[in-house]
């Protein structure tokens, strides 16, 4: 069983898979790409500018949940775990200790970053869907997107040496 997940979690576009990423190496964790999980419903909804309802992100997070506990070292998941019950469905089905980073951002940066990324299926309309979706954990490592990769790691592993 994994020992402990480290969820980087928010919205499209707020930077989860490059700072996922980042601190998988920093850590010499397993790092797992949320995204990958996605039925091709759930792809072709987001495509087509279709926002998901939980309903739609229940069998995504439950495939999520059943891969992580193969693993067998840290992990590190790139998830955007908008609200409260998804991030309810994730706590019961790891069957580790969750820690959350919440990368947040000014939504006009995000729409900027999200209209020169190339190669992904996800339609920048459903930018609004995401933060009215949105309920940021109380209980989350807080970062702010503004700063480059290198130093939003650097806060993360300082929030987790404190924690």
């Amino acid at each position: 069983m994994v020992n402990r997940v480290i969820i980087v979690m928010g919205v499209s576009g707020s930077g989860k898979s490059s700072v996922g990423g980042a601190l998988a190496g920093a850590l010499g964790a397993t790092f797992v790409e949320g995204d990958d999980y996605h039925p091709a419903e759930n792809r072709a909804k987001m495509a087509a500018g279709t926002p998901l309802t939980n309903e739609d992100r229940r069998a995504w997070i439950a495939a999520i949940a059943s891969d992580i506990n193969t693993q067998t070292s840290r992990c590190v998941l790139a998830c955007s775990a908008l609200n409260e019950t998804v991030r309810g469905w994730l706590g019961k089905g790891v069957e580790a200790p969750v820690t959350y980073v919440f990368l947040h951002g000014d939504k006009v940066l995000i729409a900027e970053r999200l209209k020169t990324r190339r190669g992904h299926w996800f339609d920048p309309s459903l930018l609004d869907s995401q933060f009215e979706a949105l309920d940021p954990p109380s209980d989350a490592i807080c970062v702010d997107i503004e700063q480059s990769i290198d130093d939003i790691v650097f806060d993360i592993l300082a929030a987790l040496d404190r924690a």
